[in-house]
This record gives structure tokens, sequence and C-alpha cells, in this order.
């Protein structure tokens, strides 16, 4: 009893220790898991904790079931029009991309760390998946609006690319126990881990959505269900043959995009349950970490590192990236935001548990492969961002919301705001009467609705709403903001109808006309030119200006911007990531420069060349003796 309560008191520390770093951590910009990691390595054996903690399999066991409560929520939070804007490349970078970074990574392993082949393409696939709960979090909480089409890739790749790092991980510690399969067997396992996982996670996440709705369950009763039921799908799958990891995720993509019963409640739980797996699975990974055995292999893992950021990722964004219309500073984003976390650690432990001659090797690379990722960029993910002209502007100011889901089958919310001074609202505008408040609060006192008819900055409304107004509400009761020099680099210098045609602009402005686009509108432009996928920032080059998607409400495009010239939005930070198309093009521009330059120089060195002398003149008397010897 006493030696339970010891662990317990242990572990509950480390957790409040977390936590409580983690606020300085915000103050000061330093990534959440880092600290949480580090607390594990201070707590631990070589740390002033002197903690023992040397059971990978235990921790194996613990990491799986955090990661996949991990997946079920980021599968929650993730909505089906991310996978319409994102879903081919980023499902592009969760394979193809994961087996690129796998190669390239693992055969450099080989030649740093004098591994077998096998050992080394391990290395390789335990740090080819970037990790959710690192991205997820930096995306989301760090503050970073960037554009929606770059947020879903990366979103949905973190969400999605572990089942591939997890089944070449199982595959090649497969080979080096029993050796390869057939081809066919490799192909069939392969195929079995993904279609039986995402089918599993399919019915499952259906399943879970239609008890939720149709049980008459405690409200307190609906998240213990939710996350009984991911673990169960997690390891039914697992147990089926099929990948548990893709399976749950799917499970809560599913079942976050459909109407459920406290949804608002059960989210809140999922998030809050999420914080408390990442804690535990870095703290635990801290633990099991041994820093004195880091000194053999710290220069060719830092080496690993180095070319895992600036070669390995890179490489395999662009290659997946290429047929998409991703900007090169997109694709530079893309690239620099592939954090490695727990997952690529927790693979690490798959050929520690295996009993590989080199598991230990491996699990001490990734894990300063990790360390290295989340200093270098989860530090430096906000200043990329905006170093490469990728940040939003916001259209309008702070707004204050909190909403309330209603008990029962209503298709309605209690949403409550504060009036923001500079709002439309506080301005007199008059609301529709979907927005009309059922209660107004003002200075504390409950003011009646006839003598709250124009409402004041500070007041606190609440009314009744169905969710998809929520949007145009918004607009309402936040606050008014101007644009400056830096949002007019993004949304334009002017402001179009999109209902003009494309003749109509080009006789304004002088531009170059297509003519079988002169008809079509500047909406239809836009649209045909993005496959009726736009979004904010979506521009398209005419002539000298770019067209540039200023405003959207519903899917449909309300104001097209015009950029009078080109933005340092549009122009490329990295030369490197371009199409192969430009690549090329500037490549011939360079040799033609440099075929022109050695041309000037041979014909600088043929002018500063001496004439030739004439050749010596022959007298009448010399040549008089060589005719009478002829």
């Amino acid at each position: 009893m006493e030696a339970t309560s010891y662990i317990i008191l242990i572990g509950s520390t480390l957790l409040i220790v977390s936590i409580l770093t983690s606020y300085l951590a915000l103050r000061i910009g330093t990534p959440l898991l880092l600290i949480f990691l580090s607390v594990g390595l201070l707590a631990g054996e070589d740390g002033i904790g002197g903690i023992s903690f040397n059971d990978p399999d235990t921790a194996f066991l613990i990491g799986s079931m955090a990661l996949a409560v991990i997946l079920f929520e980021s599968g929650l939070d993730t909505k089906f029009s991310s996978y319409r804007a994102a879903a081919w490349p980023a499902l592009s970078l969760a394979t193809v991309g994961v087996g690129v970074t796998t190669g390239v990574v693992g055969t450099a392993a080989h030649w740093l760390l004098d591994l077998p082949w096998i050992e080394s393409m391990l290395v390789g696939a335990a740090v080819s998946s970037t990790d959710a709960a690192a991205v997820f979090f930096l995306l989301r909480v760090g503050g970073i609006t960037i554009r929606d089409r770059v947020r879903s890739t990366l979103e949905i790749e973190s969400g999605s690319n572990d089942p591939t790092a997890i089944l070449l991980t199982i595959m090649l510690v497969e080979a080096a126990q029993h050796g390869w399969g057939t081809p066919m067997e490799l192909g069939s396992f392969l195929v079995l881990q993904i279609v039986e996982g995402a089918a599993l996670g399919l019915l499952g996440g259906a399943t879970l959505a239609a008890f939720i709705n149709n049980a008459k369950l405690d409200p307190g009763l609906s998240p213990v269900v939710t996350l009984t039921f991911a673990l169960f799908i997690f390891a039914g799958t697992n147990v089926l043959g099929g990948s548990g990891f893709l399976a749950v995720y799917v499970a809560g993509l599913v079942a976050g995009n459909v109407k459920l019963r406290g949804a608002v409640d059960l989210r809140r739980f999922h998030s809050g349950l999420t914080w408390l797996s990442q804690i535990v699975m870095f703290v635990m990974l801290g633990l099991l970490a041994t820093p004195r055995e880091f000194g053999s292999i710290i220069l060719p893992a830092l080496g690993l590192a180095g070319l895992l950021i600036l070669v390995a990722r890179p490489l395999a964004v662009w290659l997946c990236l290429m047929p998409f219309r991703f900007t090169a500073n997109e694709t530079t984003f893309v690239a620099w935001v592939g954090l490695r976390g727990a997952v690529s650690m927790l693979l690490a432990l798959v050929p520690v548990s295996a009993n590989l001659p080199g598991g230990q090797i491996i699990f001490n690379t990734a894990f300063i492969v990790v360390i290295v990722s989340l200093l270098v960029q989860g530090w430096t993910i906000g200043p990329m961002a905006r170093w490469l002209k990728l940040i939003v502007p916001p259209r309008r100011g702070p707004v204050e919301r909190v909403e309330l889901e209603l008990p029962g089958d209503a298709d309605q919310e209690l949403v409550a705001y504060t009036v923001h001074a500079k709002s439309p609202a506080a301005r007199g505008q008059k609301l529709p009467r979907f927005a009309r408040p059922s209660l107004v609060i003002r200075e504390g006192r409950v003011v009646p609705l006839h003598k709250a008819r124009t409402l004041q900055g500070g007041d606190r409304v609440y009314l009744f709403s169905p969710p998809d107004q929520l949007p145009l509400i918004d607009k309402l009761f936040a606050g008014s903001r101007a644009l400056d020099q830096d949002d007019r680099e993004f949304y334009g210098d002017l402001v179009l109808n999109p209902d003009a045609t494309v003749e109509q602009i080009a006789e304004m402005y002088g531009l170059p006309l297509s003519l079988s686009n002169a008809t079509l509108t500047l909406r239809d432009l836009l649209r045909n030119e993005f496959g009726g996928a736009c979004e904010l920032g979506d521009r398209v080059r005419m002539g000298g200006v770019e067209l540039i998607v200023r405003d959207m409400e519903d899917g449909r495009i309300t104001s097209v911007g015009l950029a009078l010239e080109p933005s340092a939005v549009t122009k490329p930070r990295v030369p490197l990531f371009q199409r192969p198309r430009q690549i090329w093009a500037r490549v011939l521009s360079w040799w033609s420069r440099q075929s022109f330059r050695r041309w000037q120089r041979r014909e600088h060195r043929r002018e500063r060349r001496p004439a030739p002398l004439p050749p010596p003149s022959v007298s009448e008397s010399e040549k008089e003796p060589e005719k009478q010897h002829g």
C-alpha cells in the first residue's frame, strides 16, 4: 500500500511540475512538448530525481494507449471540408513522403552509425512520421493563422502518417527477426492493414455516433463511452490484423463530422484527455531515456537530425506537393513544419522490445533527433511563417463568443457574445431577425430588450442560433479592423466586384485578354483555376497584376482583390521549392548567362591578343639563287 502511494505521489508530482512549467513556457515561447520531455529527463535515472525506469514494454503499452487517444481526438476535430481542400497532398505526404524520408535517413544511418541495412532503415522509419500532438498544438494553440489549404495539409498528414510509419517499422522488425517474405506476402500485409483499419474505423465511428445519439445516457457518462469505444476500436483492429492507429483516427473523423448529442462537452473532455496523454507520454519517455549513453552516438545523431530537417523532409515534401497548386513559400513552410515527437520515440522502442542488437542505438538516435526537431523547428514555426509571408491578416477584430449546447435534439445553440466597442452592432447597425438577443446584460444588470435595441460596447448578449449562422453573427459583434500595408500585400490594393467579367477588367486596366476567358466573371475565373475549391488568398496572374480571393461567404466568393504588382507574398524565399518548369527555366537562364559571360571573356582575350607579325619580305637577290637552283 505504501509503495503504491509513493508511485501515485511521484506520478502526480511530475504531472503538476509539467503543468506549472508549461505556463512559464508559454510566456517565453518554449515548445511545451520539449518542456514535458525535459521534466522526464530531469526526474530520470541520470537527472536530479534519480528515478530508475527501464521497462520498454510498459512504456510502449502506455504510449500506444496515449497515442490512440491523441489520434482519436485529432480525427474528432478534423472536418471533412479540410479533406476536400487538402486530402490528396496530405495523403501523398503520409505515404510517399514517409517512404522517401525513410530511405534517405536510413541510407545515411547505415554509414554514420555503422548499422546493418535493416536496422538503419528502422532508424529512418522511426523518424519518418511527423508528430500529430506537436503539429496540432503548434498550429491550433500557438496562434499561427495560415491559409486553410496549408494548415489542413499539415494536420491531415500528421494524423494519417503514423499508420504508414508503424507498418514500415513492423515490417522491418519482422524482416530482421525472420527474414523478408515474398512480395505477395508483403503486399497482402500492407493491404490488410490499411483496408481493414479504414473499414473498421468507419464502422466503429458510425456505431459510436449512433450509440451516443440514441442511447439515453447520463451526460457525464458520454465521454467515458467515447473513450472506451476509441480504445476498443484500436485494440480490436490490431487483434484482427488491421492498423489500429488508422482505425481509431478514422473513427474519430467519422464521429466528429456528424451531429453528436453533447458534442461540445465531448470535445472539451477529449481535448483535456489529449493534454494528459501528451504529458504522460513525453514524461514517461524522458524517464526511459539514459543520457549518459548518448555520448557515443551524439555526432552521428546530430548529423542525421540535420539531414532530416534540411534534406530528407524538404525532398519528400517537394516531390509529393509538386503536382498540386502550392506556392514555393507554402512548400517551404510544409517542409519546415515536420516536427518529430513521441511517435518517433515510441516506434524506436519496437526494436528494443524485439531485442534487436542495435535496438538501444536506434532509440537513443531517435531521441536525439526528436530533441533537435523540437528545439530547431518547434521554436521557429511562428517566425518562419512570418518570414515566408504566410500569416493570414484578420479581416475583423477580436470576437468573444461562448457556445452552450442545448439538451435534446434542438438544432439550436445558446451563444453569448461580448459586444466589441467598434463592432457594427455597437455602431447602430440593425440586427437581422436571426441575430436578435434574448437577453442583454449591461454593467452587471439585466436590461429589458425594448431598452437595449441600441447595443453598446461591453454589453453581454445571449441569443439562440443555428450553428451554421454563427460566422455571420460573429461579424456583427466583432470589432472592425482597418487594413495596413501588410494586409494589402495579402488581399490586394483594390476591391473588385466578383460579377465583373474578365473583358471588363482587361479593358479598364489595359491588361492582356484571353478570348476563351473573356466572358467569364472573376468569380468563375478563380473557381475554374482552383477546381472550385477556392479559399482566401488564392491568386491568379493576369498580365502584370494579380487577382486575389478577398472575401468568401458560405464557400462563395463575395469580393476580389487586385494587386497592381506582385507582392512579397508570391515571391519565393527559397528558390529550390518551385515547380520543375520554374527550376528548369532558372537553370537555363543561369546557363545562358554563364555562356554569355564566357563568350565575353573569350572576345575580350581575343581583342587584347597582339596582332600577328607580317611574314618577312624577301629581296630580289635572295630570290634569284632559288630560281637558279630550281
